[in-house]
């Protein structure tokens, strides 16, 4: 079933609901619904699902009715930041839509030493705005009841600063076995976060993190993490992660 967000202000009354520019435009155009078809949609600020069906297509609006109400929440029971190291724009495409489509609440691109790619102030913004749009398209796909915000890049000092107040701090290394981390105490790390915490992730861009930065990181009290024998690209490391929380949340 498609899912669409929409504003309080496209009610119409406790039934009603009148689409209008993009989502008319995407509903109506691109996915080509009809009268009768039914779709799922979701309000800022609420957990609720609405379920809606098209009575009439005009000319550049749509009027739905509303059928039911479900309440089930789909988000997990904590707030996942995953601060990305910017790799190349495509695989940062691809975190960001998979991550998502996870459950990360937000994803923040994090400019490292050994990131290929750097941006100017106005490729950030441009960037930010694609990479919020792909943040969208994930949420309607996996049916999330919000938004995740995509932040503007930031530096690797910033993105330690604003994890301050996470209750746990994750980084996965290549050389964390090699540094006394076994998969038994990941386990034991990633089974011990409960509901309600803030958690953060660091994955580090392609060529992974320096020395210098995982010495900061720890500092700023980031426990290296394991994720096995082999080492994984990037976007592979997010998703893994990701996975291993949602099977020890999702629940």
């Amino acid at each position: 079933m498609v899912q669409i967000f929409c504003e309080q202000t496209d009610r119409n009354g406790d039934n009603d609901l009148r689409l209008s520019g993009e989502n008319f435009h995407h509903v109506i155009q691109v996915l080509r619904l009809r009268a009768g078809d039914e779709l799922s949609v979701r309000f800022a600020g609420e957990t609720a699902e609405y379920r809606y069906v098209l009575e009439r297509i005009e000319a550049d609006t749509a009027l739905c009715r509303l059928r039911c109400v479900r309440e089930a929440d789909v988000e997990l029971p904590c707030h996942i930041t995953v601060l990305q190291g910017l790799p190349k724009a495509d695989k940062m495409e691809t975190v960001i839509q998979k991550t998502i489509e996870l459950g990360a609440a937000e994803i923040v691109p994090v400019a490292c030493e050994r990131s290929v790619v750097r941006l100017d102030d106005k490729k950030k913004e441009s960037r930010r705005e694609r990479w919020q749009r792909i943040a969208e398209a994930a949420a309607k796909q996996s049916h999330r009841a919000v938004i995740p915000r995509v932040q503007a890049p930031c530096s690797f000092a910033e993105a330690l600063v604003s994890c301050g107040d996470a209750d746990v701090r994750l980084i996965p290394w290549e050389l964390a076995g090699e540094q006394g981390a076994s998969m038994e105490e990941t386990r034991a790390i990633v089974n011990g976060i409960r509901p309600g915490q803030r958690v953060c992730v660091l994955i580090g861009p392609e060529g992974g993190f320096t020395g210098d930065e995982v010495q900061k990181a720890q500092d700023a009290g980031f426990l290296p993490i394991t994720l096995g024998r082999r080492i994984l690209r990037t976007e592979t490391a997010a998703m893994t992660v990701l996975s291993w929380l949602v099977l020890t949340l999702d629940q």
